[in-house]
C-alpha cells in the first residue's frame, strides 16, 4: 500500500503519490505528497507510516 493522506479538495483519503517526510515549525513529523486525483498537496500528521503499523490500525 502507501501513506494515505486527507485530500481537501477531492473530500476523501487518498494514497499519496511521492509522499516525502518533513518537519513543521514546531517539529512535527509530516508526510508530504501529491494527490493522485487532483494534484495538490495532501499532507498527513505523524510522518510516513511503516507497513506493519498501517496493519495494526485497520
Amino acid at each position: 500500500m502507501g501513506t494515505q493522506g486527507y485530500c481537501v479538495k477531492c473530500k476523501k483519503k487518498v494514497i499519496m503519490k511521492d509522499p516525502k517526510e518533513s518537519k513543521t515549525k514546531k517539529g512535527t513529523k509530516i508526510a508530504k505528497g501529491k494527490c493522485p486525483n487532483c494534484g495538490i498537496t495532501v499532507c498527513r500528521m505523524g510522518g510516513i507510516q511503516k507497513e506493519g503499523a498501517m496493519k495494526k490500525a485497520a
